[in-house]
């Protein structure tokens, strides 16, 4: 009985020993959607009046506040731009780059998102918390993780219906890209 006992035991920990090992390949890989062709990335400036760069997101804009979307604005988007997508990340997360924002079809005349402001014609996509709006950073306890407000310039519209999940945001960015910027800042409990 007691053999029995001790080889479920080894059998349990080279299963989980095993399953740690083959997780990280199980989740496929983040593919960075690409430039237009022939095109050189733009730089775009983004600045926030919430934050600085490298600086401490508000309690407000985050899960223990009031979950608001952080006021974000940035440089003129590059010639030939038709659309703008602003994605809100976190590099940090144990699963993975996590989602909390994903802003989509922002005209190229528009330069500043977040707080109160509506942008008309906007969509939003569906964040890794499966909503269908800006969920504010919420570490783990005792953590602090960055979190990257980027602000992405398309050659093309994306006017498709709201609620596209980060794989189908970045399948239709790919190969439109004409410039990027971002600004990261830092929460933790």
């Amino acid at each position: 009985m007691t053999v029995g006992r001790s080889t479920s035991r080894t059998d349990l920990a080279r299963f989980l020993l095993v399953a740690a090992i083959l997780a990280p390949a199980c989740t496929p890989p983040a593919r960075e959607p690409r430039a237009a062709n022939g095109r050189e990335l733009a730089s775009i400036t983004v600045t926030s009046k919430d934050f600085l760069q490298g600086g401490r997101i508000p309690i407000d804009d985050t899960c223990d506040g009031k979950d608001r979307f952080p006021e974000l604005s940035w440089s003129a988007a590059p010639e030939g731009t038709r659309s703008i997508v602003v994605i809100v990340d976190d590099p940090d997360a144990q699963s993975g780059v996590f989602t909390h924002l994903l802003l989509y079809n922002i005209g190229p005349e528009v330069h500043r998102v977040g707080g109160d402001r509506q942008v008309e014609g906007a969509r939003h996509g569906t964040n890794d918390m499966n909503a269908v709006r800006y969920s504010g950073p919420c570490p783990p306890r005792g953590e602090a993780h960055r979190y990257r407000f980027r602000v992405v310039a398309l050659d093309t519209a994306m006017d498709v219906r709201e609620g596209l999940t980060r794989a189908e945001v970045d399948a239709t960015m790919d190969g439109h890209v004409l410039g990027e910027g971002q600004i990261t800042a830092i929460f933790g409990h």
